[in-house]
């Protein structure tokens, strides 16, 4: 998982007025409840409806937890100390989890109710410790759905912190990006920016929220330029389509808020599962992860 955008400690280069930042970190300031909110308005007279509105329960829990319960200064005071290495910072594989991030399952049990986190709440540390090593792998299967939801909503907020305090900026060179440069964890889909950044395509993780850029036109996943096609369920200018390639027969969905003001990427991403359906049935397998919805 290896990517050409090499992270660095902040002093050593900033981003020069119109250079395209490689890497945009993560805000916590109200990414949260605009997610929530955002999960709430599409539920209304959707067929997903309850999925959606529990799920908004899960994010408004994570956005308590971020404001009552944030990663101590020692925990994000070493963060300086990964930059400048070979590969991702936060790599979530190799990255030594700090035990804080435990707390956060139970935290999320305080505002939401579900048998699987039930299940998990009586489970010992090591057990849950073991589920967060098979979700990061990327063995899904290893651990019952249910169960991942919520261990993945603890690591996301444990990570996103990591990277919002990471005092570093991003520097691009070569290619290979279709993992995030900072966490090593896969995207949830891309977002063609507006505004000054107006048609600049950015990769979200799935995981640690960071954002980076891959030039538009190019396979996410196998950075091939031939063979691509873009499907959705209305019109050329729908707000969400999702990029299938011929060569690695994957696909990853594109966010166009130009289209449709209010778009968030992983409220949208759920709520537009039928266009999922639809590419995969025409042989064409997902290349990100949907933090709300695994295997099983």
């Amino acid at each position: 998982m290896n990517s050409s955008i090499r992270m660095s400690p902040l002093e050593s280069g900033k981003v020069a007025v119109g250079e395209i930042a490689p890497v945009l970190l993560p805000s916590r300031d109200g990414n949260y409840a605009r997610r929530a909110a955002r999960l709430r308005e599409l539920a209304v007279g959707h067929p997903m409806a309850d999925y959606l509105d529990f799920v908004a329960g899960v994010v408004e829990s994570q956005e308590l937890l971020l404001k009552q319960r944030p990663l101590p200064s020692s925990v994000l005071a070493g963060l300086q100390a990964s930059l400048g290495e070979e590969g991702a910072p936060l790599d979530c594989r190799r990255h030594v989890r700090h035990g804080d991030w435990l707390v956060l399952v139970p935290g999320l049990g305080e505002s939401v109710e579900h048998p699987a986190l039930e299940e998990l709440l009586v489970q010992e540390d090591w057990r849950l410790e073991a589920y967060a090593d098979s979700l990061l792998r990327g063995d899904f299967h290893e651990v019952h759905s249910g169960e991942a939801l919520f261990v993945w909503a603890a690591l996301s907020l444990y990570f996103g912190q990591l990277a919002a305090h990471l005092p570093a900026v991003g520097k691009a060179h070569g290619e290979e990006r279709q993992f995030c440069p900072v966490c090593a964890s896969a995207p949830v889909a891309s977002t063609v920016l507006t505004g000054a950044q107006a048609g600049l395509r950015y990769l979200q993780c799935g995981l640690c929220e960071s954002r980076w850029h891959m030039v538009r036109l190019k396979c996410s996943n196998c950075e091939a330029t031939g063979g691509l096609d873009y499907w959705s369920l209305a019109d050329v200018k729908a707000a969400v389509k999702a990029e299938s390639c011929g060569e690695c027969r994957s696909y990853l969905k594109v966010f166009y808020p130009e289209h449709e003001r209010g778009l968030e990427v992983v409220a949208d991403d759920l709520a537009t599962l039928g266009l999922d359906a639809e590419v995969e049935r025409e042989g064409f397998g997902r290349s990100g992860v949907s933090p709300f919805l695994f295997p099983g």
